[in-house]
């Protein structure tokens, strides 16, 4: 015990005089005992003074533990000090596990894994691999690639005949969108979504003409829409769903009245008895509000004594105020009238004798069942069933949806050219800049590379989508755009490639008022323009016409057309240009431009703002991008009220089918898991 004390006194005292706490200012030297290094070696900055770091090496695919360096203290000590009992030396290098993959299998299996040690992913039956299907533990200790996901696929839900199909890519939450060809009705569910369990939610739709099953709502260039609305209260009919049949009766009008049209209602509810709610003759009188229908019939008690069930006085109280309509707007108008019946009851009316289906019969118009548990019917091409009534909203979306507002060939539920409109702001030193882009994936909006200036970054970057703010994540610009490229052979901005892809943080909400545009050489393009079977760019760009390069490209008011105008004439006027002094326009426009203006015939023109916006063409219901604006040769629309273009006036838009290879590198990248790529075409 005399021993331990007396050698701890000396270890203090000698830790004193190294740090001059004693006599001046004296540093001791560190010393090499117990820092040695099992299977390495190490290297000494200042060798053994003070402030000097011993740095621990060891081969390849082993790590120095358990510390990486030591530094030495005026005192003499090494920090970290070494460890009696856990030894310096090089360790292995390992990789965590990486067997933790749902719905697949990982090869081969280890306790443990290490550096160069390779592993393989394999997804079960049913499942795709997203991420890296092979990886290496590198020197680092981390794998390499991406993260393998396995996702449950569901099956190509397919075409139905008449319908063209939006959305290739089928894993879970995926969605596939239906439309109809001209002159053909869909009925069923025009949305579907992969579900978890490798199933698509809801039917296959179907397309049909307008005589089949499954008519929709439909109003001519004049027409007037009559809606006949029953909700039957017999004692076969439970008081929830008699309030789900009001809930929804309300939901209906409440829809309806954020359409263009304004419909007429015949509301009631029956059993042996008629109840009218509403009545149809004061809506052409004008003498009712939407908000008094739904005041009354949140205010209609149901009485109990409501025994037995009459259907063929309920339809011939409906046939009476359309006689009566008959005679107070002549035949001739009554034949624009569009009847829909929508008849709320369990079904069993429809087994009893009672019921006299001649009635329905003779009106050759539109009957819609819905019920919530329809046990019986006729059949018929006059009805739309509906087995849960909580699949109300859906099938008001079917029955009604784009069709109703349908006047004169003209959908008018948006203009699809204002819904892919992107505003952009332009803000880092200096005045802000604006220019438009449009967006082509949930995520990704498409605009000219000349909006941005050297230093911008993506928080310098407002994109406006439907009046709201979207964060910009980065910025991609054509790496073959370079603004100064020919400076020295007179042309002061040159714009070829004038191409940028702006991603955002987070996926747009694709809605009515927002959805991406169709861009060229891609299968949602080719299912716009309706072309069966495997096709091609190729195809693409001869129906647009706009793949050829020997013609001027004219565009009016959202839509385009090719003008017989040469393209070198329509060139040649960006000489005029300010800052172009060459005398060969083809220095300034390469052949990835598209040429538009003069006045033969006078086209608009893009004013200063529109740079990035989309030049596009209409397909039905379906818009096409072709193009960007890029560059004019004068700024028009100084002329206060005057859009067309004069006569020496031109408009030079990139080409989109051009460049396909820089948009697919990034809209089509499959090898990453941040955004669904678009599927563009082979060839």
């Amino acid at each position: 015990m005399e021993f331990s004390v007396h050698w701890t006194w000396l270890t203090a005292l000698s830790c004193l005089l190294c740090m001059g706490e004693l006599r001046g200012e004296v540093d001791c030297i560190c010393t090499e005992e117990k820092i040695q290094i099992e299977g390495g070696n190490y290297t000494l900055t200042k060798k053994l003074v003070a402030g000097s770091l011993l740095i621990y090496h060891c081969p390849e695919g082993y790590y120095p533990y358990p510390s990486l360096t030591r530094l030495c203290q005026p005192n003499g000590s090494w920090r970290p000090r070494p460890k009696t009992f856990l030894h310096q030396r090089c360790k292995v290098v390992e990789c965590p596990d990486p067997t933790v993959l749902e719905y697949g299998n990982v090869y081969p299996p280890q306790e443990k894994y290490f550096v160069y040690n390779e592993t393989t992913y394999e997804c079960y039956s049913g499942y795709t691999m997203r991420g890296s299907s092979m990886r290496v533990c590198l020197p680092n200790g981390k794998w390499s690639g991406f993260t393998p996901i396995c996702r449950a696929d569901c099956a190509d839900p397919g075409i139905p005949a008449g319908a063209s199909r939006t959305g290739n890519i089928f894993g879970i939450d995926d969605k596939v969108k239906y439309s109809c060809d001209s002159n053909l009705i869909l009925v069923g569910m025009k949305e579907r979504v992969c579900q978890e369990s490798g199933q698509w939610t809801g039917k296959e739709p179907a397309c049909y003409y307008d005589t089949q099953e499954g008519r929709t709502i439909k109003i001519s260039k004049n027409g007037t829409l009559d809606i006949y609305i029953a909700v039957d209260i017999s004692d076969s009919i439970e008081a929830k769903d008699i309030d789900k049949a009001i809930n929804a009766i309300t939901k209906l009008i409440s829809k309806i009245s954020t359409f263009t049209v304004s419909p007429n209602y015949e509301i009631v509810f029956f059993s042996a008895e008629v109840y009218e709610i509403v009545n149809i003759l004061d809506f052409l009188d004008k003498k009712i509000e939407l908000k008094a229908i739904i005041d009354d019939l949140k205010n209609f008690k149901v009485d109990e004594k409501n025994t037995g069930t009459d259907l063929n006085l309920l339809f011939m109280t409906f046939l009476e105020r359309m006689s009566i309509i008959k005679l107070r707007v002549g035949e001739k108008v009554f034949k624009e009238h569009q009847h829909v019946f929508i008849l709320f009851t369990d079904g069993n009316i429809f087994s009893s004798k009672a019921a006299n289906l001649t009635i329905i019969y003779q009106i050759h118009l539109l009957y819609i069942i819905l019920t919530h548990r329809l046990t019986a019917g006729t059949g018929g091409s006059h009805y739309f069933r509906l087995k849960d009534i909580t699949h109300l909203e859906e099938t008001f979306d079917d029955i009604i949806g784009k069709v109703l507002l349908k006047l004169n060939g003209v959908i008018l539920y948006h203009k699809l050219y204002n819904i892919f409109i992107c505003l952009l702001n332009f803000k880092n030193e200096g005045p802000s800049k604006n220019c438009i882009g449009s967006l082509v994936t949930p995520q990704f909006v498409l605009t000219a590379a000349h909006c941005f200036t050297f230093g911008d970054l993506p928080e310098h970057v407002t994109v406006i989508i439907d009046d709201g703010q979207v964060k910009v994540k980065t910025f991609i610009i054509h790496p073959k755009y370079n603004n100064s490229a020919k400076a020295d052979q007179g042309v002061k901005e040159f714009y070829d490639y004038d191409v940028a892809l702006i991603q955002l943080k987070e996926d747009v909400n694709i809605s009515s008022v927002a959805r991406p545009i169709c861009i060229p050489c891609t299968q949602e393009t080719s299912e716009a323009l309706k072309l069966v079977g495997v096709s091609t760019c190729l195809q693409q760009g001869e129906i647009t016409r706009l793949i050829f390069y020997n013609t001027a490209f004219t565009f009016s008011c959202g839509s385009s057309s090719i003008s017989p105008m040469q393209r070198d004439e329509c060139i040649s006027h960006a000489l005029v240009a300010p800052g172009i002094t060459t005398r060969n326009p083809k220095d300034a426009v390469t052949d990835n431009f598209l040429c538009t203006g003069g006045r033969n015939p006078r086209d608009d023109i893009a004013c200063k703002g529109d740079s990035g916006g989309a030049v596009f063409k209409n397909y039905d219901d379906r818009t096409i991008q072709v193009a960007l604006v890029s560059w004019g040769t004068m700024d028009v629309c100084k002329s206060a009220g005057d859009l067309g273009s004069k006569e020496n006036s031109r408009d030079f838009h990139i080409n989109l089918f051009r460049i396909v290879p820089f948009l697919k590198s990034i809209l089509g990248n499959d090898t990453q898991d941040e955004y669904a790529p678009l599927q563009f075409l082979s060839s």
